[in-house]
Formats: C-alpha cells, structure tokens, sequence
C-alpha cells in the first residue's frame, strides 16, 4: 500500500527518512510529501496549496492510500479524507487532532515577518521533548523551516460528510489512547467524535516519534496499513 507521510509544522519530507527505510522492507511504499512553503523555499504558500499538493499525492496513488498526517498536519490528512473520501483507505494521525470546520489551521505562535518560525524548546518542555537529546534538539532546531504565515493561519473548511466513514488510527505517542479518548469524549475533538471507524495505538515516545522512535513508528503503520 502507499503510505503518504505529511509532517507537521516546521518539516519538510525529510523528516521521514528513517521512517521510510523501515516501511520499504515492510511491503509498503512510503511517499514523505514535502509540502509548499517547508521545504520548496516557497514563504507565500497557504493553506490551500498545501491541501492541493496532499490531494495530488492521493491522486497519483496506486490504488488507495493510507494518508499520514503528524501533528498539526493531522488536519491537512482529515481534509485529504473530506476531499477523497472514496480514495483513501485509512488516516492515520500523530500526535495530533483535527481542528474543525471554520478554525485556523495552525495559529499556534507568533508570526514574523509574514511566517511562524520555530519557537525554541521552551514550549515543548515535558512529555513532548523528553526523548530527544541535546543534540537531536539542536539538530531538529537548525533545520526547522518556518511556515508561511499564510498556512498556520488559514481557515479549515471541511464539506462531505463521508469522511467520517474513512477509518482512523490515533497513534498516541507524549499521550495516552485514555487521554485521547476522554478529550474526544469531553467534545474537545468534534470531528472524531463523528467517526464510525476510530482506533488507538500507543508509542513510548515523545510528539515526534520520527525522530526519536522511528523503527517502531514505522511498525505501527505499517500495521495499520494492514487491517485497512
């Protein structure tokens, strides 16, 4: 199956590098998509060029795809599946939620100088940073891209319900499958209160598994792949 790899904010597709080479062996083939505006050297790119180059990724898949999306990107996978929702097989999302119809996609930090650049660790003390060394943090600092303001703040519009028929898998890496569920239940995640097909799948990592746990991320999907 093809598994479309979207990382999140601050990312290109290189990201997944690791992740790809353990998918490869697994019988899959893993598409990172580099996204306009991290990584094309592109600081006016928006939110809806980033849709479109998800969507052409879905389009040129052999057959239908398992969409990844990481972290805030877990809302650029759930528009691929209100898109497409007849040419994904499943979305898988990292660490992260869907935002709502009419939410901004990312206006998580502040923005200069027309993009959001990568804050510093200071906000991702904790749970979310923990497995990451001095140096994989630093490193991960230093190739940081900052995204074009246009993405983090454009708005989300969602259309067909049929997305909510896609199956999903919520791989929980600095939470718990007991969070998730309680913060879907407690209504702070509308939309995946509304799909038919939802799984937990638990990682012994930190918000970004593709660094720090690459091998037994790739598991993980390559697993969900399967059942889809």
């Amino acid at each position: 199956m093809d598994i479309l790899l979207i990382g999140g904010l601050w990312l290109d597709g290189s990201a997944w590098d690791d992740v790809v080479s353990a998918l490869e062996p697994l019988g899959h083939r893993p598409v990172p998509i580099t996204l306009p505006g991290q990584g094309d050297g592109s600081a006016s790119a928006t939110l809806d060029d980033q849709v479109a180059a998800v969507l052409a990724a879905v389009d040129s898949a052999a057959g239908k795809p398992m969409v990844v999306g990481h972290s805030a990107a877990s809302t650029l996978a759930w528009l691929a599946a209100d898109a497409r929702a007849e040419q994904v097989a499943k979305i898988a999302l990292i660490g992260g939620f869907p935002a709502a119809d009419g939410a901004p996609y990312a206006d998580f930090f502040e923005a200069k100088d027309g993009v959001m650049p990568f804050p510093g660790w200071g906000p991702f003390e904790g749970p979310d940073s923990a497995d990451l060394d001095e140096e994989a943090k630093r490193v991960f600092a230093s190739a940081a891209i900052p995204v074009p303001e246009g993405v983090a703040k454009g708005v989300v519009r969602l259309t067909d319900e049929r997305r909510f028929d896609v199956p999903v898998v919520v791989v929980c890496p600095e939470f718990t499958p007991a969070q998730a569920q309680a913060w879907i239940d407690a209504g702070d995640v509308p939309e995946l209160a509304k799909a038919k097909h939802l799984e937990f799948v638990d990682i012994d990592s930190g918000h970004w598994p593709m660094v720090s746990k690459p091998i037994e991320l790739a598991r993980l999907l390559a697993a969900a792949a399967a059942e889809a």
